[in-house]
């Protein structure tokens, strides 16, 4: 038996690493190996797709929230309060789109959840 939250956590992690190393296509191909790995460590096919999920699901999180704080800081470094404030409305709406596009991430992770859960499936005869 596997545990679903290491197995997520594990994904998470690959699913950031690539997708930092490779920005754009990195995302969707880390979240596929990050959800494989995932499903591998959750094992079985139901896990394994939960735990891709849930990996998917918060590395799209984690990239929105650190959007919106790298907006908003820039915002204030370059010019002051107002440029806080309005770093922060772009980063919302940067934010919001991102959360859209993690989707797609979560959506590979998935997929790669349930390939990896599958190859650990146990076999009783």
């Amino acid at each position: 038996m596997g545990s679903l939250w290491l197995g997520a956590f594990v994904g998470f992690l690959i699913t950031l690493v690539l997708g930092w190393l490779f920005p754009g296509l990195g995302h969707l191909i880390g979240g596929f190996i990050g959800g494989f790995a995932a499903g591998l460590i959750a094992g079985g096919i139901v896990k394994g797709g939960v735990a891709g999920f849930l990996a998917g699901i918060f590395g799209g999180i984690i990239i929105a929230i650190l959007t919106i704080i790298g907006l908003v800081a820039a915002g204030a470094f370059t010019s002051g309060v107002l440029g806080g404030l309005l770093g922060g409305l772009a980063g919302l709406w940067v934010g919001l789109i991102a959360i859209i596009l993690a989707i797609f991430g979560a959506i590979a992770s998935t997929i790669g959840g349930l390939i990896g859960g599958l190859l650990t499936r146990r076999r009783t005869h």
